[in-house]
């Protein structure tokens, strides 16, 4: 009886291990806003991992991380490290710009798994409001295969980029220039 009951649950993990490891290893999250403020306006937000942290849902999430900044405050280069029991431990780091347009940067997770992964931000202006999109894509190993299979990590990060895209409206259009509407329509 033992003996069957020890080769059921080893089909069961045989069986669990095939199903978690022909799951896509590749991922992309990626959810867009429309923001009434100019590219100018909503930039400053992206290139700098300080400024970056006054929106953004992870760095809000503890309290009590420890947050460290190195090199340039915006741009190429500039970085920060956190460490929270909470959320985690790693590093972000602004790899590539292009002013008012696009911010791209290298995430690397130490903690609780460790993973590489690419953030991009694109500002694409249309009218009076900005379309800005923020994408992560990397790939998942095995562990990370399992988590995506059981949590939907689309709808877990993904509720979180909508959270910092919704917290970045409220603060760019609040910084965005007023236009005098009656001006327009004076002769």
């Amino acid at each position: 009886m033992l003996k069957v009951i020890a080769l059921s649950l080893g089909a069961i993990v045989v069986v669990a291990a095939i199903v978690i490891a022909l799951q896509p290893s590749a991922f992309v999250i990626e959810r867009t806003a429309a923001i009434q403020a100019p590219p100018g306006v909503i930039y400053p937000h992206i290139a700098s991992p300080r400024a970056m942290n006054q929106w953004s849902p992870f760095a809000q999430g503890d309290p009590e991380m420890k947050i460290v900044y190195a090199g340039p405050d915006s741009g190429v280069g500039a970085s920060s490290s956190w460490d929270s029991a909470k959320m985690g431990k790693g590093t972000m780091t602004v790899t590539d710009v292009k002013a008012d347009r696009e911010v791209a940067m290298r995430l690397e997770f130490l903690a609780p798994m460790k993973a590489t992964n690419r953030a991009q931000f694109t500002l694409v202006p249309a009218g009076e409001v900005t379309r800005v999109t923020w994408r992560m894509e990397g790939n998942n190993g095995f562990l990370g295969k399992a988590f995506a299979l059981f949590m939907g990590m689309d709808k877990v990060v993904g509720g979180e980029f909508e959270k910092g895209l919704a917290s970045m409206k409220t603060l760019a259009e609040a910084e965005a220039p007023k236009r005098d509407v009656g001006a327009a329509s004076a002769p």
